[in-house]
């Protein structure tokens, strides 16, 4: 874990406008990665749909800029910042994250995930930019054409792959956090973002097609398409793995705000494996606890 001292924000804003200077929007970011300043909006009924229109910075991913006294400003109302985001699908880079993450204790394997989608949609991974964060996972940093809108999702490619967007934002290399810091991985600080893949890039901006209707009945075949890639997780655990499957499953639901959407497909999903139905929920429902007490960090970090 990095340590946190009085250095910490002064390497953040040196940090930060660096990569401003390269043509990345920034802004300050907390140790928990959630945006450092306070919404100038906060407590207002009913809540304010401003992205930063009002012209006073709070406004987190809308806050982004490149202008370097800008910058310096944005983070000089925000003196206990620690890191920066950087917001994704801006001009000139619009930059798509593509996050693999890494658990062990639950049998993740997004990297290996992401090969097999580049084996079955026939697509490489050029050499480009790669952040690596303090759980052991990885920022692919790509980039999109002026006239794609790629949005932000959590488990929709697969299990353990998000995405970062249009609206979404990419925690920089250089950030300190509660659990560690963000680094470039070797032999990647040279190199730029790399074009998204065009079939990649289909997959990202495909859109997610409503359910089949007959006769004015929705014919639904699981409760959430954005669960589709936890319930095949949950469905390929083999005896040993079934509880861990399902409940980094749960996990993964609940943080990015459909867990109970998803809960009764989960169970079904997990009693096919062959673990006991009451097993089944009580794994779910230890998980709806422990993402609760985390708290939950915005849908559009990584």
């Amino acid at each position: 874990m990095a340590t946190i001292d009085r250095q910490t924000p002064t390497l953040a804003l040196a940090h930060a406008l660096a990569a401003a200077g390269r043509g990345l929007p920034v802004f300050p970011l907390s140790a928990t990665k959630l945006p450092a300043l306070r919404s100038p909006h906060h407590g207002e009924q009913p809540p304010a749909h401003c992205r930063g229109e009002c012209g006073l910075p709070g406004h987190g991913v809308h806050d982004a800029t490149t202008d370097p006294a800008a910058v310096r400003a944005l983070f000089a109302a925000a003196p206990r910042a620690t890191g920066y985001g950087i917001a994704c699908g801006r001009a000139p880079h619009r930059l798509i994250g593509i996050d693999l993450d890494v658990d062990p204790a639950y049998g993740s394997d997004a990297a290996g995930a992401l090969r097999q989608l580049a084996l079955q949609h026939l697509f490489t991974i050029p050499p480009t930019v790669t952040v690596l964060t303090p759980s052991g996972g990885r920022h692919l940093w790509l980039t999109g054409p002026a006239d794609a809108t790629v949005p932000n999702s959590a488990g929709r490619l697969a299990p353990g792959i998000d995405i970062r967007g249009s609206g979404g934002y990419l925690v920089g290399p250089g950030s300190v956090t509660a659990h560690g810091r963000y680094r470039l991985a070797p032999g990647t600080a040279h190199l730029t973002p790399a074009p998204c893949p065009r079939a990649l890039l289909h997959l990202l901006t495909q859109p997610r097609h409503p359910p089949a209707t007959t006769r004015g009945a929705a014919l639904t075949p699981t409760p959430d398409r954005r669960g589709e890639g936890l319930i095949q997780f949950v469905l390929a655990a083999h005896e040993g793995q079934r509880n861990t499957r399902l409940f980094w499953a749960a996990c993964r639901a609940y943080e990015h705000g459909f867990g109970d959407t998803l809960a009764d497909a989960l169970t079904a999903a997990a009693v096919r494996t062959g673990l006991p139905e009451h097993e089944a929920r009580a794994a779910i429902a230890s998980a709806a606890r422990l993402t609760s007490r985390r708290g939950e960090e915005t849908n559009g970090a990584a």
